[in-house]
């Protein structure tokens, strides 16, 4: 992709996010750079000037704007939501009301805008499905149901066995023929992920803004026949540490479990995946050859397409016949950024 001045002009007036990553406008009049997708209002074209660096648009003058954020992750967890995730995660029976974020000094209708916009429901009920999660863990592994209804916070076992069943989608007495698919969310240096896991590994990895994350999300359900319920899982801190390490330029290989879900066209694509070394990329054209059949290039790249787990299958390694970065559910951006990474392209 040649960016040229023309074009990532054309980008910011678009907002096009596809250019997110990738380029900052500054602005001459204002002494600020922003992302391509800010939502100020745009400057005229004489007034502006490129970099394909934060640190080279900080160097030269210009400050982040305070719309956009340009120096921030993309999505990143705010501090404050980080913070209120731990306690939660560490304290099963916490409560936190609207009064004790007050005390905090921070706003709940920005807490609830938050987790509206990032997980689609309210702050007390993504407390609800936390503390209804770790109930179902518990009853599973053998504690009594008044046990984890008291140790949930709850005076009432009906009340208690009610909102387990409307977030489960069982009994507490039917746990046994019940998953749960555990949800969480993790940061990295091309932005937020989701990621999810059952006890046999990591199910889904994905950007948060991917398109179409509520069909992953439902896809997935479906497959396992299991609720996706925010919650801690004993594969999570394995995926974080690996991710970081992935990042930094030392780890090349992912040992985590993973548990996939697809046909056994799909997985024999996926697999096909993994194969591929870091540093490398093939084109959908041999991918299609490894298996057998040239002509399936289509279906190879449908296959790529709803991957559920990026990085650790990498799709990004796949591009095309005339070296394009095409087809990356994350934002071609991210693809770049993944090659740069692991020296497979430069730029």
């Amino acid at each position: 992709m040649i960016l040229t001045e023309e074009r990532m002009y054309q980008a910011s007036l678009d907002k096009d996010s596809t250019f997110e990553g990738t380029y900052w406008m500054a602005v001459k009049t204002t002494g600020i750079f922003c992302r391509p997708t800010c939502t100020a209002r745009k400057p005229k074209r004489e007034n502006v000037e490129f970099f394909l660096d934060t640190n080279e648009a900080i160097k030269n003058g210009y400050r982040p704007c305070k719309v956009c954020k340009p120096l921030e992750k993309l999505n990143e967890t705010p501090l404050y939501i980080r913070e209120l995730l731990n306690e939660l995660m560490n304290d099963e029976s916490l409560k936190i009301r609207d009064a004790d974020l007050l005390q905090r000094n921070i706003e709940p209708v920005t807490v609830r805008r938050w987790f509206l916009k990032n997980h689609g429901i309210t702050f007390h009920a993504f407390q609800r499905k936390l503390r209804m999660n770790k109930a179902f863990k518990k009853i599973k592994n053998g504690e009594s149901i008044m046990g984890a209804a008291i140790e949930s916070g709850y005076e009432s076992l009906s009340g208690f066995t009610e909102r387990f069943k409307n977030i489960v989608g069982v009994s507490p007495g039917n746990t046994k023929i019940q998953r749960i698919i555990d949800l969480k969310r993790i940061e990295t240096p091309l932005g937020t992920m989701f990621a999810c896991a059952v006890d046999e590994g990591i199910c889904l990895l994905e950007f948060t803004d991917r398109k179409n994350m509520d069909k992953q999300f439902s896809s997935l359900s479906k497959a396992l026949q299991a609720e996706i319920v925010q919650g801690e899982n004993k594969h999570f801190p394995q995926l974080e540490t690996e991710l970081q390490e992935y990042f930094e330029g030392k780890r090349q290989t992912f040992e985590v479990p993973l548990y996939i879900t697809g046909t056994q066209f799909q997985e024999r694509v996926w697999q096909l995946l993994r194969d591929i070394p870091m540093g490398e990329t093939r084109t959908y054209k041999q991918q299609s050859e490894f298996l057998g059949n040239p002509k399936a290039i289509r279906a190879v790249g449908t296959a790529n397409g709803i991957n559920k787990i990026a990085i650790l299958i990498p799709c990004h390694r796949v591009i095309g016949s005339n070296g394009e970065l095409v087809g990356y559910a994350g934002g071609i951006w991210r693809k770049q950024k993944l090659l740069e990474l692991e020296k497979a392209i430069l730029f």
